[in-house]
């Protein structure tokens, strides 16, 4: 099932809870606008590609 506006994360719920900044440690959260995981400890936002989130610093950009 597709979420229309976008909004749902493009990975599974379950492996969200999971996942963590790799720089803090902290838990990410999901920001629809910019198809990002947010690390807001770390002022990051790691991108999803495919479904499948880029935990790599050089790869994130900053919020």
């Amino acid at each position: 099932m597709s979420d229309p506006k976008g909004d749902a994360p493009p990975i599974d719920p379950w492996l969200l809870e999971k996942l963590v900044c790799p720089v803090t440690r902290t838990p990410l959260r999901w920001d629809a606008a910019r198809q990002a995981l947010l690390s807001d400890a770390a002022g990051l936002a790691y991108p999803v590609r495919d479904g499948v989130p880029v935990l790599l610093v050089r790869e994130a950009a900053p919020l």
